[in-house]
C-alpha cells in the first residue's frame, strides 16, 4: 500500500514520529518540539512503554510507538524458540498497551496484531521476525492513514468556505488530513488554537502543523475559548478524541468539556472526530488517568507556583453527547446518538 504521509506537515510523517531501526526505536521529543527538535532513542520494548507514559510521544503518537516498540521487542526475541518468542511478544504487547490508562483498548488492537503477524512469520520459519512486525506497522499506519483521509474529507466538508474553526488539543493525523482536503477544496479557513496546558500541545504542535500546511493560524491561552467564539466569529469547534463511547460520550484532553460547554452557548456546533469504541459501549467503561499534579504547577520545565500548594491533573474530560453536533468518522457524519449505525471493521483505528 502506498505511503499515505505524503503532503503532510513534516511532524505527521511516520520516520518523524516513532521509527524502528537496528535494534532501537527514535520517537520524536513531543514535549520540546518545535522549539527544539530532539528525538529519545529507545533501547528497548520497555523504554518506549516509559516514553509512551512520560508524554513523549502524544495524541495518535503512541500508536506509532507502539507497533514500532513491538517490533522491537521481537528483535529482542530473536533466536529463542517459537513458544519463547511468543511469550516474550505477549508481554511486550501488554506493557506497551498498558503504559497510559485511558487508551488501553486502542493499544491492544495494535500491540496485539503486531504478536498476530509475528506468530504467522516464526510459523513460516523465520527466526527474527522484527522486519515483519516493522513493515506491518508501516502498513497498519498507512490503512490508518487511509481511513483518516476519509474522516478529513467528510471534515473539511463541514467548514466553512471563509470563516473560522477552533480547535482543542493535538488531533495529530485528523489535522493534517482535514486541512490537505480543504485544501484541494479551496477553502480559505482560518484557525484558533488554545495553548493546551500543561504540556502545550496546542500551541506547540496543532498550531505547527496549521502553519506548515498553509493555512492562517492563531494561538489563545486555555481561558480564552469564550472570549474569542463571541468576538472572533468561530464558526465551528472540533476536536479529535481518546475514547468515543458507543454511548456518544467524548473522552478528550481535559478542556475539551469546557470549549464544549462555551461553543453549546454560542450556538457554535462541535464535530468530533473518530470512530465509536466497541471495547467502550458506554461512559462507566473509561477510566479517567490522573497524572502528576506537580506537571501543572511547571510550564516547559519552568516553575509557575509555589512549592507549597498543591495541583490536580486528570489528563482528560468527558464531553456528554447533548454538546456534540456530530461524530464526523471515515463512513461519514453520525450523530452521537446514533453511533450503533456505525459499521464496526475489526481492528480499525480512527485518530
Amino acid at each position: 500500500m502506498e505511503r499515505q504521509d505524503r503532503d503532510l506537515a513534516w511532524m505527521l510523517q511516520l520516520e518523524n514520529i516513532a521509527w524502528y531501526e537496528d535494534g532501537k526505536v527514535r520517537i520524536l521529543d513531543r514535549r520540546i518540539y518545535p522549539v527544539e527538535v530532539r528525538f529519545v532513542t529507545c533501547s528497548d520494548h520497555r523504554e518506549v512503554a516509559k516514553a509512551i507514559k512520560g508524554m513523549v510521544t502524544q495524541s495518535a503518537g503512541p500508536y506509532v510507538a507502539a507497533a514500532m516498540g513491538m517490533a522491537q521487542a521481537a528483535y529482542e526475541c530473536r533466536g529463542r524458540s517459537e513458544e519463547e518468542q511468543i511469550d516474550y511478544l505477549k508481554q511486550a504487547a501488554y506493557t506497551i498497551s498498558h503504559a497510559r490508562p485511558t487508551t488501553v483498548k486502542r493499544m491492544e488492537l495494535i500491540t496485539a496484531s503486531c504478536v498476530d503477524v509475528a506468530a504467522a512469520a516464526l510459523a513460516g520459519g523465520m527466526r527474527d521476525v522484527s522486519g515483519a512486525v516493522k513493515e506491518h506497522a508501516i502498513q497498519q499506519n498507512s490503512e490508518r492513514y487511509a481511513r483518516i483521509g476519509q474522516t478529513g474529507k467528510y471534515l473539511a466538508e463541514l467548514f466553512p468556505q471563509h470563516g473560522a474553526v477552533m480547535t482543542q488539543c493535538f488531533a495529530e493525523t485528523i489535522v493534517g488530513m482535514m486541512l490537505r482536503e480543504a485544501r484541494a477544496m479551496g477553502k480559505d479557513v482560518k484557525f484558533f488554537c488554545p495553548e493546551t496546558r500543561p504540556f502545550f500541545q496546542g500551541s506547540r504542535l496543532t498550531a505547527t502543523v496549521i502553519h506548515d500546511m498553509g493555512f492562517d493560524v492563531t494561538v489563545i491561552t486555555d481561558n480564552m475559548p469564550a472570549f474569542v467564539m463571541k468576538n472572533e466569529g468561530i464558526d465551528m469547534f472540533t476536536s479529535a478524541a481518546d475514547v468515543i463511547c458507543c454511548d456518544g460520550h467524548v473522552v478528550n484532553k481535559v478542556g475539551t468539556y469546557q470549549i464544549a460547554i462555551a461553543a453549546k452557548y454560542h450556538g457554535i456546533p462541535y464535530y468530533v472526530s473518530g470512530a465509536p469504541d466497541q471495547g467502550h459501549p458506554t461512559v462507566d467503561t473509561v477510566r479517567i488517568e490522573m497524572r502528576d499534579p506537580s506537571e501543572v504547577l511547571q510550564a516547559m520545565g519552568t516553575e509557575t507556583a509555589n512549592r507549597e500548594v498543591k495541583g490536580y491533573y486528570p489528563a482528560f474530560d468527558i464531553t456528554p453527547p447533548e454538546l456534540v453536533a456530530g461524530v464526523v468518522t471515515d463512513q461519514g457524519v453520525f450523530s452521537p446518538y446514533s453511533l450503533g449505525d456505525y459499521k464496526t471493521v475489526p481492528g480499525n483505528i480512527v485518530v
